[in-house]
């Protein structure tokens, strides 16, 4: 199965998404730190669900939209599914920790375990690890850079925006 993607515009830069038939598996930053491995059957192009895609984005970006309705297809182990899927309970405008992001996964000592599979996850934004944060409220690792982690969390309302992280 081809696996279809392009680049488009965005407030924090450009982003490659990526999907098939079976639904987004990809959406990159500029420059990200873990980029998705591609395959020979990764062709650019056009497809419903890169369409859908890039609409929702748009609206996420006007502040219109706080839910993404897609299909979602990120490949991963197991337990980094688990992890990114439990990304997706966590509201919009609001935060929690990698410790608490752990015991909802009912593994308390997975901690950095489950930090590892967030800086993994292949779908930011629509499985918002923007919103998981040190447990002292710092700002930490994120594949966008945390300028883009601070625009994201600012945009949905979690941080005041007059913070500015180079202060």
């Amino acid at each position: 199965m081809n696996v279809i993607y392009r680049r488009i515009d965005s407030p924090v830069g450009p982003l490659l998404i990526a999907g098939d038939d079976t639904g987004l598996r990809a959406i990159e930053f500029h420059a990200p730190r873990h980029p998705v491995a591609r395959g020979a059957d990764w062709r650019e192009g056009d497809h419903a669900v890169l369409r859908d895609a890039q609409g929702q984005l748009a609206e996420y970006f006007t502040g219109r939209r706080r839910r993404f309705d897609l299909p979602l297809a990120p490949q991963g182990t197991e337990f980094q599914r688990q992890v990114w899927w439990e990304l997706a309970n966590i509201p919009f405008g609001g935060t929690i920790s990698y410790a608490e992001l752990a015991q909802r996964l009912g593994k308390p000592s997975a901690t950095r375990a489950v930090g590892a599979a967030n800086g993994r996850n292949p779908l930011p934004i629509v499985l918002p690890c923007h919103r998981v944060i040190g447990a002292d409220g710092s700002l930490t690792g994120f594949g966008g850079g945390l300028p883009t982690k601070q625009y994201l969390l600012q945009l949905e309302g979690a941080l005041p925006r007059e913070i500015d992280l180079f202060a």
